[in-house]
């Protein structure tokens, strides 16, 4: 699908007003009859420190437009599509790192101050371009095809020095080890997978409905059969 259709499918046609700005896009749409902002990235960015500062730009204006008007605070879509951070020796050097590290600060920001987050997956979602800011949201919700995942098995292979065939087997045997959204959503970092039939701007309102201060997704994890030691020794730190 191109831009056009997949945003209409989103928000429904004339239900949103985006703007391109390379590989950057912002805006607004109705959901539920509801203002929303939208900020997020397309055709699989590789996120850098000029995109890093163009969504904490967006997502700091959206927060204080709310408090200088004195309305609910809107809830916010952050729409995922990125290969991961962009591979230089020169973003590395300038502080990519910080760079993204100040998007999740700004992600706590609008959070603390009532809004609500929310995630879609368009594309890609990798490594550090979706942990900084689409996995920080509320609730993470995959379109159709959606391709997921923190580190390819070869790049693991080299960095942890295990042989690829044995993180192929363990891949099979543990979510932990495994790309795809599935896998994900079996550890319960994805919320919900959608399906290409589904409504999905129904889909939208139901998540947003249904997001809570709490962060569950250890539980749901467990639940799902991806994460077996995260919620009991949470629980365990928790009451110590």
């Amino acid at each position: 699908m191109n831009d056009q259709t997949i945003y209409d499918r989103l928000f429904g046609k004339g239900g949103h007003e985006l703007i391109f700005n390379g590989l950057f896009l912002q805006g607004t749409a109705r959901v539920g009859g509801q203002n929303v902002a939208v900020i997020g990235t397309r055709d699989h960015a590789a996120i850098d420190g000029s995109i890093a500062l163009q969504i904490t730009e967006a997502i700091l204006n959206v927060v204080r437009e709310d408090v200088a008007s004195r309305t609910s605070p809107r809830s916010i879509i952050l729409i995922a599509d990125t290969q991961g951070q962009a591979l230089s020796r020169h973003e590395e050097l300038l502080g990519l790192n910080g760079y993204f590290a100040h998007i999740v600060k700004c992600v706590d920001l609008a959070r603390r101050n009532g809004h609500k987050l929310l995630t879609i997956i368009n594309g890609e979602a990798v490594s550090g371009g979706f942990l900084s800011y689409g996995m920080m949201a509320d609730c993470i919700c995959a379109l159709p095809d959606a391709q997921v995942r923190v580190m390819d098995l070869r790049a693991m292979s080299r960095v942890t020095k295990i042989s690829l065939e044995r993180l192929e087997t363990l891949a099979k045997e543990s979510p932990v080890f495994a790309p795809g959204a599935e896998n994900f959503w079996r550890m319960g970092g994805i919320h919900e997978i959608w399906k290409e039939q589904d409504d999905w701007p129904q889909r939208i309102s139901n998540a947003l409905a249904h997001i809570t201060k709490a962060d569950a997704r250890a539980e749901i994890g467990l639940e799902r059969g991806g994460r077996h030691f995260a919620a009991p020794i949470s629980k365990l730190v928790a009451e110590a």
